[in-house]
C-alpha cells in the first residue's frame, strides 16, 4: 500500500480530532522513520515524546515479545512480575514510596487530582478542594486535566468543566501564594512547561513553592508526564530541582512506546488511596511493564550523562547557525525549544516535506523531543534539514 492509500483509509474510518500531516509512516530504525513511498526521515518527535528508544531497540524488542508470548494480561486483582519490578525500581531510583499505574499521561494526572482531593478530605473534611495550577500549563485532554491546564483556548465547547481549579502565574511566588486561599489542598505544575512553550521554571521559583506547601500542608504534585523518564537528562525532571514532591506522575517515554502511566506518592500519601478509590482495567499490563522495565534499566547514569551532552550539542548547534528567524534556544536534556520569529506551524510542516519530523508548542516555538539514543549522525541530519528550512522562513 502507498500513502495515498493509506491516508484516504484513514480519512474515511477514522474520527478527524488531528490536523494530521500527509504522511504514512511503515517502520523505523534507530531514529529514522520511513513512509509506505520508502522515504526516510529523521525523528525529531519521537512519537510526541514517547519513543524514548526509537524503533528496533533489540532489547525492547525481545523482552515485549516474549512477554507477549508469555502472559499479555490479567487485571489489578492479581499480581504480575513486570508490575512488580517497575514499581520497585521507580521507588528506588525516585526515592517515593508507591506507584499507581495508569495508561497515559492525563489518565495519570488524573490520578494525581483524585489523591490530592482525598487527602485533604480525609485529613480537614469537605471544603478544601481546590487545585492551584500554572498559566501556559498543560495537563491533558480529560474534562478535570482541560480544566486544570492553565491556556483559555482549551476551555471551550465541553462546559461544563470540572470545577476547583485556579490559575497563578510561572515563577511568580507572590501569584502563588495569593491563589491559595483557605479552599487550597494542592499546587500542580510541569517544571518545563512543554506544550505551552518548552519552558524551564525557575529553580528559586520552584523550591519556594515547595517549601511554601509544605508550611500550608498543600500537596506538591509534579506533572512529568513529558519530563520524566530521561527526557531531561536525570530520571526525573525534579530530581534537578531539589525537591521532593508529595505526588508526582509519569508516562510517555516510560515503556518505550506502549500505552503506560501513573503516578508516585511520597510516604505521606502512599495510603491515600486504597481499596476501591481509584482503579483501571489496563494499569500495569505485563507487557507494557516489560517494556518499560527495559527503558528504566537502559536509563543508567552513563546513559543519562548522554542525554545531556547530546541536548547540549543540539542547542548549542542551532545557537551557532545564528539563524534570523530564531529568537531563543532553551530546554533541559532532549527537550528543546526553539522560538521563531516565523510561523512555527509552516517551519514544521516545510521540515516534514524535507525529511524532519518536529514539532511546535506554544505560540511561537519549535519543539524537539527526539529518542534519548538517537544517534550524532541523526542529529547532524536532522539538524542540517532545519537549518535549510529556517534559513529559507521569513
Amino acid at each position: 500500500m502507498t500513502n495515498k492509500d493509506i491516508i484516504a483509509m484513514g480519512d474515511e474510518a477514522v474520527m478527524p480530532t488531528y490536523g494530521r500531516f500527509q504522511v504514512a509512516f511503515e517502520k523505523g530504525q534507530g531514529a529514522t522513520l520511513y513512509d509506505f513511498d520508502g522515504k526516510a526521515y529523521i525523528d525529531f518527535a519521537s512519537g510526541i515524546g514517547v519513543n524514548s528508544l526509537g524503533y528496533g531497540y533489540q532489547p525492547w524488542v525481545d523482552a515485549v515479545s516474549k512477554q507477549a508470548a508469555t502472559l499479555q494480561h490479567v487485571s489489578n486483582l492479581y499480581y504480575t512480575g513486570p508490575m512488580a519490578q517497575v514499581a520497585k525500581t521507580l521507588t528506588a531510583r525516585t526515592g517515593m514510596a508507591n506507584v499507581f499505574f495508569a495508561n497515559g499521561g492525563g489518565e495519570s494526572n488524573e490520578g494525581m487530582i483524585k489523591l490530592a482531593r482525598k487527602y485533604s478530605f480525609d485529613k480537614y473534611g469537605q471544603g478544601r478542594s481546590t487545585i492551584v495550577t500554572l498559566r501556559q500549563s498543560f495537563h491533558g485532554r480529560t474534562i478535570s486535566t482541560l480544566a486544570a491546564t492553565g491556556q483559555d483556548v482549551f476551555h471551550n465547547y465541553f462546559f461544563p468543566f470540572t470545577e476547583g481549579f485556579k490559575y497563578a502565574v510561572a515563577n511568580d511566588l507572590d501569584s502563588v501564594k495569593t491563589a491559595c486561599t483557605g479552599d487550597v489542598c494542592a499546587v500542580m505544575m510541569e517544571l518545563i512547561q512543554g506544550e505551552g512553550g518548552v519552558l524551564p521554571l525557575d529553580k528559586d521559583f520552584v523550591q519556594s513553592v515547595a517549601a511554601f506547601c509544605a508550611e500550608r500542608d498543600l500537596l506538591l504534585l509534579i506533572d512529568e508526564v513529558q519530563t520524566g523518564v530521561g527526557r531531561t537528562g536525570s530520571l526525573f525532571c525534579f530530581q534537578q530541582y531539589g525537591i521532593r514532591p508529595d505526588v508526582v506522575s509519569f508516562a510517555k517515554g516510560i515503556a518505550g512506546g506502549l500505552p503506560f502511566g501513573g503516578i508516585m506518592a511520597n510516604e505521606k500519601c502512599k495510603s491515600v488511596l486504597g481499596p476501591g478509590t481509584h482503579a483501571t482495567t489496563f494499569g500495569g499490563n505485563p507487557v507494557a511493564a516489560a517494556g518499560a522495565c527495559v527503558v528504566l534499566d537502559t536509563l543508567d547514569d552513563a546513559f543519562l550523562a548522554s542525554v545531556n551532552e547530546k541536548g547540549a550539542y543540539i542547542r548549542r548547534k542551532v545557537e551557532e547557525m545564528r539563524l534570523p528567524v530564531v529568537q531563543s534556544v532553551r530546554g533541559m536534556g532532549l527537550m528543546v525549544g526553539i522560538g521563531v520569529t516565523c510561523s512555527h506551524k509552516d517551519a514544521v510542516g516545510k521540515m516534514l516535506q524535507s525529511g524532519l519530523l518536529a514539532l511546535t508548542a506554544g505560540s511561537d516555538t519549535v519543539r524537539l523531543l527526539p529518542p534519548l539514543n538517537i544517534s550524532y549522525e541523526e542529529i547532524d541530519a536532522g539538524l542540517a534539514v532545519l537549518k535549510t528550512v529556517l534559513e529559507g522562513m521569513t
